[in-house]
């Protein structure tokens, strides 16, 4: 079996590279269908199923290599875990070949899907479909640069409806240890277990799914990190120079009161009404990337704030952070909020481009989905949702390791390979029998 339509240098290159990933799979006789696996998902073709690569990659042999890809993903007993450990030594030092890292990017990605089987499948937000349906979510965290991106952790979010369900988490193989967490809770461990494994930190960029919660911002403060992550216009917040009043006086009786507190005549105010009050001197057009085609640019506004939300629980006011807004000068009212704690001397040409640098994960999971097949894998269980999504992963990591070797002003897509030809009369399973 050769690599299709690869040069002999990146054939050598391919070869090393699943090497290196063999020791997170354990068993030297899993190294054949992990080079299988990924070399099908490269490949192209409408469905990155098992049985579809399978002909793709041995079509002289397609059930053989059916089941031996098929066992390697949903039955095998090796962590994903470690295979993106092993991905991520491999390919962030081609990530910073020229640019070091910046940023660590937060999001989640949904896979459409039919029917109620599946691992964590509910009526949920799936951001590909723009609109609620059934679908599965998955939490990830990228690590990213200026020209590059690369997922370092992926988890299936388990609706509550799921996690309380003994009987549907035997059916999909949920490991006992999985309760539910929300999509912030999910995030923040991602980002303790990075740290722990010596990922380099970065600037953390999230939407405001996640920037909304309080105890994920915090988390990250607590956790020595600096972050820009979206807020919605109903945040509350200080006025610039204000902030929540002091506890009480003590009336001589009973502990001494310790909270700071609110009143109806000193309140904060939503992010909403705290950015159409600004002047407009406050207000400047920034330009924050310059594509081959398109230049994105539009108008900003940054103060220093401090966010009000339950603050009131607190026996000290929070500290000042940025608070950043977007305002196309073609639109009614701004379109976009954030809070970040980056330094307090940054210009505002620079706090809006990192923050705007959470685009690439976008890019990144579009290439996964698309060219990859992230979102193909038939099976219901979580052994082989986590394991499938790794591989995925993996070979998306060889193609960035590829064009790594391309100097940033000549970056682009990798070369698709060449499929092989598929044996006289195969039909994937499932398809229409010809008329």
């Amino acid at each position: 079996m050769g690599l299709h339509g690869m040069s002999g240098d990146s054939e050598s290159r391919f070869e090393s590279y699943v090497e290196d990933l063999c020791r997170a799979v354990r068993h030297a006789d899993r190294a054949a269908p992990l080079r299988a696996y990924c070399l099908g998902l490269m490949l192209p073709g409408d469905r990155k199923s098992v049985e579809p690569m399978a002909a793709r990659v041995e079509p002289g042999r397609v059930q053989a290599a059916h089941q031996s890809m098929h066992h390697f993903v949903a039955k095998a007993d090796w962590s994903d875990e470690a295979m993106l450990a092993a991905v991520r030594a491999t390919v962030l030092p081609a990530i910073e070949r020229h640019v070091k890292l910046r940023t660590w990017i937060i999001d989640d990605t949904g896979l459409p899907k039919k029917g109620v089987h599946s691992v964590g499948v509910a009526r949920q937000y799936c951001g590909q479909l723009g609109k609620q349906d059934n679908c599965q979510v998955a939490v990830t965290l990228s690590v990213a640069n200026d020209h590059a991106s690369l997922p370092i952790a992926y988890r299936l979010y388990l609706p509550e409806g799921w996690a309380s369900d003994p009987a549907r988490r035997h059916r999909a193989g949920v490991p006992d240890d999985v309760t539910f967490r929300t999509k912030p809770q999910l995030a923040l461990e991602q980002v303790r277990a990075a740290l722990a494994e010596g990922v380099a930190p970065g600037v953390v960029l999230a939407d405001a799914g996640y920037g909304v919660d309080t105890a994920f911002r915090t988390g990250l403060s607590r956790l020595g990190l600096t972050y820009a992550v979206g807020i919605q216009s109903t945040a509350s917040l200080w006025r610039p120079g204000e902030a929540p009043l002091p506890p009480k006086p003590w009336s001589g009786r009973g502990r001494p009161p310790s909270l700071v507190r609110h009143d109806p005549e000193h309140k904060p105010v939503s992010a909403k009404e705290m950015a159409t009050s600004l002047p407009p001197a406050a207000w400047q057009t920034v330009t924050w990337r310059e594509g081959t085609n398109i230049v994105l640019s539009s108008r900003f506004a940054a103060i220093r704030v401090r966010p009000a939300h339950r603050d009131t629980l607190h026996s000290e006011p929070r500290p000042e952070e940025w608070f950043l807004v977007e305002w196309p000068e073609d639109e009614a009212e701004p379109t976009k909020y954030w809070f970040s704690t980056l330094p307090d001397d940054m210009k505002l040409a620079d706090l809006v481009e990192i923050t705007k640098l959470r685009w690439r994960i976008e890019r990144d999971f579009q290439n996964l989905k698309q060219e990859l097949g992230l979102g193909h894998y038939e099976g219901r269980g979580w052994r082989g949702f986590h394991h499938h999504a790794a591989l995925c992963i993996a070979a998306y990591g060889f193609l960035i390791t590829e064009r790594s070797l391309i100097p940033p002003s000549g970056l682009c897509s990798a070369p698709i390979r060449q499929a092989p030809a598929l044996p006289d009369g195969y039909r994937p399973r499932g398809s229409a029998r010809p008329a």
